[in-house]
């Protein structure tokens, strides 16, 4: 149960946590030779009663090879389950792309049918943060929860230590000092007004317990910037769209 870092500030979602943050659900796949479906990963309604975000290593991994089909997996959130449309499968990396890199660790996909009492996460603004080390206060919300941590799902304030340069369409890596562990990616990372600014993608040396360094133990996340923000945007407009014509 140890954290990645020493102080570990973690604590058990509530109510009032998630009517703060919205939209926080988990991604559900068959694992088990039974067939009973595991949590895999956080995941989020956003924008739309439809759309939901998540990490695109959920489905490839770092050559990009099909690691996991849509169709084996389910959204949760609200107390039911949701079943996704295999085809609107949008991944952040090109579809000739070798490689899976964190700032292009983003996929996009719609549900079936509409969530039901549960309202989305707003639409991220992109981010006014400057390139560079920071120090700058934010709220991990995880609510798939982690392998190292007791409860089902987590939060917990700790800091974004440093902003990297652009790289995959525009969009930073963050490196924090937030207690990831497995089945914590997705997760959502908020400023104190409670926006939405980046998504965990996976943490430098996941196993390792000791203290936070900038370059060999740290989180990484994803800026909702560039490409990840555009696809966002363009995605909700076209449900909002369709909804008037069904």
């Amino acid at each position: 149960m140890a954290a990645l870092y020493p102080h570990d500030g973690r604590r058990d979602l509530t109510g009032a946590d998630i009517t703060r943050y919205p939209g926080a659900g988990v991604l559900f796949c068959h694992r088990r030779p039974d067939g009973i479906p595991q949590k895999a990963a956080a995941a989020w309604l956003v924008g739309s009663p439809r759309l939901v975000v998540l990490n695109a290593h959920n489905f490839r991994n770092r050559r990009m090879e099909v690691t996991r089909e849509v169709e084996d997996c389910f959204f949760q959130i609200g107390g039911r389950n949701y079943t996704f449309v295999p085809s609107s499968l949008r991944l952040g990396a090109a579809s000739d792309a070798k490689a899976l890199h964190i700032t292009d660790d983003w996929a996009l996909i719609d549900l079936v049918e509409p969530v039901v009492g549960v309202p989305p996460q707003p639409v991220p603004e992109a981010p006014a943060l400057k390139t560079g080390t920071a120090e700058i206060p934010i709220v991990m919300v995880s609510p798939g929860g982690h392998e190292n941590y007791r409860g089902p799902s987590s939060t917990e304030t700790c800091t974004i230590q440093q902003v990297d340069t652009p790289t995959e369409d525009d969009i930073r890596r963050v490196r924090h000092n937030c207690n990831d562990g497995f089945g914590g990616s997705g997760s959502g990372l908020f400023d104190l007004s409670a926006r939405l600014v980046a998504m965990q993608s996976a943490s430098l040396s996941m196993n390792s317990r000791r203290p936070f360094d900038l370059d060999f133990h740290y989180g990484s996340a994803l800026l909702f910037e560039g490409a990840l923000l555009e696809a966002i945007r363009r995605a909700v407009e076209a449900d909002d769209a369709g909804s008037k014509t069904r």
